[in-house]
């Protein structure tokens, strides 16, 4: 972004506003669409219906500032991010602004909704808008008053100033200003007159969540509302045959036990599907409690009887299956530049690994839940989830009703990590309240999380590469994944453009088993595997780690023409800025270091490594991470965001595991399932890149690298090369070299 930037819009189409009758002023924005047309907003504050905008600006005449925030909020920052890019714009101190969640408005968000680190890149523009335009109005009422041209005055922290000294707050002209026309223009500002974004601001939720107040899921309630608990099959491939309640509800605060189930079938049934629906269609056997507690004593009490319907699969047969996949013929071609079998032929050597990673469950800190109220009149709903229109919609089609009968109000969530993109627990929810006719929330216990809900899938990778004359000249990427492979972009990535002869192929194993998006889908074991592969290559070349990635970005910028996802030129500036923060290559006696350098989610990062090793343990002391990811609104909810990736991707690429046996997941809680400790964490060093460019992803683009660079750390520690995950649990595996 050069400087000042002038927005042409449609008055109609953007900004509608109202005068309050205590004086002050109300706008509302629409971020992505139109605000519906025939909306005319009332006069009383009391009357006000947010719901018939998609988001609002509030003004009161004290000046103070409501920002109602449309996108879910799973712990990535958006209620603090988003209102710092209105209130920039709008010229008022950060102190006078108060956030709001929105609920679900069906009509008017393009995008309400939390994934793919997408919600300030998208935002970005529309929400500065919308602050500018509310300023301009506000000083084109102002000027109205004094008889002057609205170019003569100045802003400042919500304060209106004239040429002659004169001033006017917003509050003073809030009304006046509602009733002036939208103006077709207006301009946001430089980059370098910013005096919000780009300057750190406190989680606007900090207060609550550190003092336990009412904010998330687990938190709601209301009157007379019962709990619900629901005991689904033990093993994947079985469904419910019979069960005995009569202990069950002979328990006090145990009120029902009920089935559910039908509706899934019979959606299904119908031909219908939609991929937030990630779960069977066999009964389930509901406990009705008075609490959670009564419910889920209730639920251990039931006898049921499993049948299986589908084979009861076991990771040792995964494992087969997908190796099998990855040596058969059999798989779909994403990409494919120049001739890999050509280059392969002729090549002098040929390096070839296979990588390995296994199912991982999501481990949110707060367990599913869902509140739902089927009534007559309308569904209420209320609860943590990532997806809430996809889910409405559903939820409207499972109960044959319209979709505006559908009311979901969004909660915070204690964690998502792309397991609450699936709905399973609002539908379920949904089921349960509309079978006894009354509000309930169903609750989920951690076991429940662990053993029946939806996990990354298992995913192996061959990578092949070929050597002529000292050059690297093919390279050749399988992936073998149960019930998914990488989405279309993914096969952009570097080093899509780098080498001239590359192919990506794909191959997948159908499973009964539910999987799904885990934070940075498919790349966060893909980084680790090619991240890894490359190192040897450098090894293998002998050549400096660093200048082959430089080399190859540089060959990548030698053509123009490439169809690549990612910029080399900031690719590279990532690595060398990780490069001089980490001091590479220049550490003390003890100290190994691993390199590596990944583009996804629209941000660059590189990252280093330095390990220790005690008693033949690797032990991460620190990461130093360099990140392009355009302007940083929030840079301490960016810190955040960059710390918690790099501890989240070190955690599971060393320790956690997760299997099946016969269908029954081989964890069901964190006494069996490791989790990065406190004392296992490292010093994370982030750099962020300064630039002017807009505003990119950020909640994954630091997990996936990160594995790599620790296991090239423990290379140079051990001499072994790690190519299969959790690390700590192969750390014997041996490699060999194919020639």
């Amino acid at each position: 972004m050069a400087a000042s930037k002038k927005i042409t819009f449609s008055r109609r189409s953007f900004l509608k506003s109202t005068a309050l009758a205590s004086g002050g002023m109300i706008i509302g924005f629409n971020l992505f669409n139109a605000c519906k047309e025939d909306i005319n907003p009332p006069v009383d504050l009391s009357q006000l219906n947010y719901n018939d905008f998609n988001a609002f600006i509030k003004i009161s005449e004290e000046g103070k500032v409501t920002i109602f925030s449309p996108n879910p909020e799973i712990g990535q920052g958006v209620k603090t991010s988003m209102p710092m890019l209105i209130a920039e714009e709008l010229d008022v101190a950060w102190e006078d602004v108060y956030v709001q969640q929105a609920k679900l408005d069906t009509d008017n968000y393009k995008r309400q909704m939390a994934g793919g680190s997408q919600s300030i890149r998208r935002g970005w523009e529309p929400l500065r808008q919308t602050g500018a335009t509310a300023k301009q109005m506000l000083v084109n009422a102002a000027a109205a008053r004094w008889g002057v041209n609205a170019s003569e005055c100045t802003v400042l922290d919500g304060v209106i100033t004239n040429a002659k000294g004169d001033s006017l707050g917003y509050g003073d002209v809030a009304s006046e200003a509602a009733i002036l026309q939208i103006p077709d223009e207006v301009t946001l500002k430089d980059p370098k007159d910013f005096k919000i974004i780009g300057k750190g601001k406190g989680n606007v939720d900090i207060d609550k969540i550190i003092t336990g107040k009412p904010l998330f899921g687990l938190d709601y309630k209301e009157e007379g509302m019962l709990y619900a608990s629901v005991l689904r099959p033990p093993a994947f491939g079985q469904v419910l045959e019979s069960f005995d309640a009569e202990e069950a509800k002979a328990l006090p605060g145990v009120v029902d036990v009920i089935t559910i189930g039908q509706k899934i079938r019979d959606y299904r049934g119908q031909g219908k599907s939609n991929w937030t629906m990630a779960m069977s269609s066999t009964d389930k056997v509901v406990v009705i409690g008075k609490t959670t507690w009564d419910a889920m004593k209730g639920k251990k009490a039931i006898k049921a009887t499993w049948k299986t319907e589908t084979p009861l699969e076991s990771t040792e047969n995964h494992n087969e299956a997908l190796l099998d996949l990855l040596d058969g013929n059999s798989f779909d071609t994403r990409r494919k530049d120049g001739n890999v079998k050509k280059a392969f032929a002729k090549a002098d050597k040929i390096i070839e690994r296979v990588y390995e990673a296994p199912f991982l469950p999501h481990n949110t800190m707060e367990p599913m839940n869902f509140f739902a109220n089927v009534t007559p009149e309308k569904v209420h709903l209320v609860g943590p989830i990532q997806t809430p229109e996809s889910a409405a919609k559903v939820v409207a089609e499972l109960l044959d009703r319209d979709i505006n009968d559908i009311q979901l109000v969004m909660t915070r969530m204690g964690g998502g990590f792309g397991r609450r993109l699936y709905a399973d627990f609002v539908y379920e929810a949904v089921e349960i309240s509309n079978a006894i006719k009354q509000p309930v929330k169903m609750v989920s216990s951690r076991e429940d999380d662990m053993t029946t809900g939806v996990y990354r899938p298992s995913t192996k990778y061959k990578i092949a590469a070929s050597i002529k004359d000292g050059k690297l000249t093919g390279y050749h990427l399988k992936e073998a994944c149960v019930n998914g492979n990488m989405y279309g972009l993914i096969p952009n990535f570097f080093p899509a453009g780098a080498i001239a002869n590359y192919q990506v192929d794909t191959a997948r194993y159908k499973s009964n088993i539910t999987t799904g998006a885990w934070r940075a889908p498919y790349t966060n074991f893909l980084a680790s595997a090619e991240q890894s592969f490359f190192d040897e290559l450098a090894e293998e070349l002998g050549m400096d780690r660093v200048q082959l990635h430089m080399d190859l970005l540089d060959n990548v910028k030698k053509n123009p023409e490439a169809n690549i996802e990612y910029n080399p030129d900031r690719l590279q500036a990532v690595l060398k800025l990780a490069v001089e923060k980490s001091n590479w290559g220049k550490t003390d006696e003890g100290i190994y270091q691993g390199l590596s350098v990944y583009y996804c989610h629209n941000s660059h990062v590189a990252e280093v490594a330095d390990i220790t090793m005690e008693n033949g343990v690797p032990n991460v002391k620190r990461v130093t991470c360099a990140i392009d990811c355009g302007i940083v609104v929030n840079p301490l909810g960016a810190l955040n965001q960059a710390k918690g990736g790099v501890i989240d991707g070190i955690g599971h690429a060393l320790y956690s595991d997760f299997g099946f046996k016969n269908g029954v997941p081989q964890s069901n809680n964190f006494n069996t399932y490791q989790l990065i400790r406190m004392g296992q964490t490292p010093k994370v060093d982030v750099h962020f890149i300064e630039n002017n460019i807009d505003p990119t992803g950020l909640g994954e683009p630091t997990l996936p690298p990160v594995g790599a660079a620790v296991a090239n750390a423990i290379y140079k520690a051990t001499g072994k090369r790690l190519t299969k995950q959790p690390y700590m649990s192969n750390m014997k595996v041996e490699n060999t070299v194919v020639g």
